[in-house]
């Protein structure tokens, strides 16, 4: 227990000495901070208010005080006089320090320097806190301690406090939005007993009571498609997905993802949507389609760009999808794994290395390898290619979207195929294969990383940053 607590906890019991609780009870009908400064009028003055907040500054003199408290909209300065609360009263405010949580009530008045204040009749101690702020709430700095103590990167940085209420604004935003198309929001299993819907490594878990191990989902897909068959015609699913894979800037183990099924429609249904979507996001927060992400500039003026992976392929890697030792070739110059490799696969991963770093400006990437998509129709025009497409900006995959496959025979081809070539369990979902049979209608879906695109909205380059509680390796 270091100095500063010691003398806190000392404060706890003269606090309880005077027959005060330092862990008070409920302060209702509070203001919130930023209410009582926009709400102040001269013609209103000397209104009484009640609020509540934690105390960040301090200045003592003599037998009077200013402080500022502060809640989650706003910082508003207390004005507490011997005179106005009583010696008793005073007493006890001279037990309190910086990070100690009250209430307070008075009147509205605005200081000679033109700064909104409550001069406060009354107050109470709602919390005393037992360690000081960081750096007397200056904002606190160290990366490593921001992501793992979070509640201190919140209540000091006030940009980390409005981030995170946007982000819960966007996503409330994107609700509205597919509300607005009649979409129904529904939820699917997160544990399941067949790991399905990508290709992942899951996290695996048992229970106890059924003696079987389930899967952490990677993803929602096979269970909303369950829900096309039912008749449910368009649903979304705000969803945790979870990966056993790798942590980066831009992965996280854990992560939100807004996945959706419309029946009827297609890839191209799926790019209006996608398209209508992220730009009134962006209208909403920016009014406008130009904006700031790291040191550059992001144009996400619609229409966005369309091109199909081939053609990317040929522009930044010199490589055609169908020239399979030119493949292999340019796999070998990366220094890829090409022996024994899909010419596919060898594509994706020069893809990945030569062609996403110049994807900036939102891109549609369409018509993907059909080796590379089991769950999705194959062009009309050619089908060895399928009708998908993946969403690029700021060189990051944000969306990715199919015109679904709804024949139960092929897609059976398709599951066992796949599992020869990549699946080592050889796990199938043989109930999604029968509830097929049963007929779904055609259809688009569409997944959108929720956290990738508040990166981009947020002009936030670490998927940590948008996080709340990013996966870190435990500190020994």
């Amino acid at each position: 227990m270091d100095t500063f607590e010691k003398n806190r906890i000392e404060k706890i019991n003269k606090l309880k000495d005077k027959g005060v609780e330092p862990y008070g009870a409920s302060y209702n009908q509070a203001t919130p901070l930023n209410e009582v400064i926009d709400g102040y009028s001269e013609e209103e003055k000397g209104k009484k208010v009640r609020c509540t907040g934690r105390i960040v500054t301090m200045r003592p003199h003599g037998k009077a005080a200013f402080l500022h408290i502060k809640d989650w909209t706003g910082k508003l300065q207390v004005y507490i006089k011997l005179d106005k609360v009583g010696e008793e009263k005073y007493d006890i405010f001279r037990l309190l320090d910086l990070g100690d949580i009250i209430g307070v009530e008075g009147e509205v008045f605005k200081t000679r320097t033109g700064e909104i204040t409550v001069f406060a009749d009354d107050f109470t101690v709602l919390s005393k806190a037992l360690l000081p702020p960081p750096e007397k709430w200056h904002g606190l700095k160290d990366v490593e301690i921001r992501y793992r103590q979070r509640y201190l990167d919140l209540s000091s940085n006030d940009k980390v406090m409005e981030l995170f209420l946007k982000r819960s604004n966007i996503i409330k935003s994107i609700r509205s939005f597919l509300d607005d198309r009649n979409f129904v929001e529904v939820e699917t299993p997160m544990m399941q007993p067949i790991p399905g819907g990508a290709v992942a490594k899951p996290f695996i878990t048992h229970h106890n009571v059924l003696d079987m191990d389930l899967y952490l989902r990677i993803a929602p897909e096979l269970y909303l498609k369950r829900l096309l068959v039912g008749g449910m015609e368009r649903v979304y699913e705000i969803n945790r997905n979870f990966r056993n894979e790798g942590i980066s800037t831009r992965h996280n183990p854990e992560f939100t993802m807004m996945e959706l099924y419309q029946a009827y429609s297609d890839y191209d249904g799926m790019m209006e949507l996608t398209e209508s979507l992220i730009t009134a996001l962006v209208r909403e927060l920016y009014n406008e389609y130009e904006i700031p992400y790291g040191d550059r500039k992001l144009d996400m003026s619609p229409p966005w760009q369309r091109s199909t992976f081939s053609e990317l392929l040929v522009k930044h890697a010199s490589v055609d999808l169908n020239d399979e030792n030119g493949l292999r070739e340019k796999g070998k110059s990366l220094g890829l794994n090409v022996e024994g490799v899909h010419k596919d696969i060898i594509a994706e991963d020069i893809f990945k290395q030569l062609v996403e770093k110049e994807l900036w400006n939102p891109t549609f990437v369409l018509d993907y390898p059909v080796t590379l998509c089991p769950l999705t129709k194959s062009c009309d025009n050619d089908p060895d290619l399928a009708q998908r497409f993946e969403l690029y900006i700021a060189t990051m995959e944000i969306a990715n979207s199919y015109t679904e496959l709804n024949e139960p025979i092929e897609q059976s081809k398709r599951f066992h195929n796949q599992t020869v070539d990549i699946d080592e369990e050889g796990k199938i979902d043989e109930d999604f294969l029968k509830a097929l049979k049963y007929g779904m209608p055609p259809a688009g879906g569409l997944g959108i990383g929720i956290d990738r695109l508040i990166m981009i909205l947020t002009n936030s380059l670490s998927i940590r940053d948008v996080i709340l509680f990013p996966l870190l390796r435990q500190q020994c």
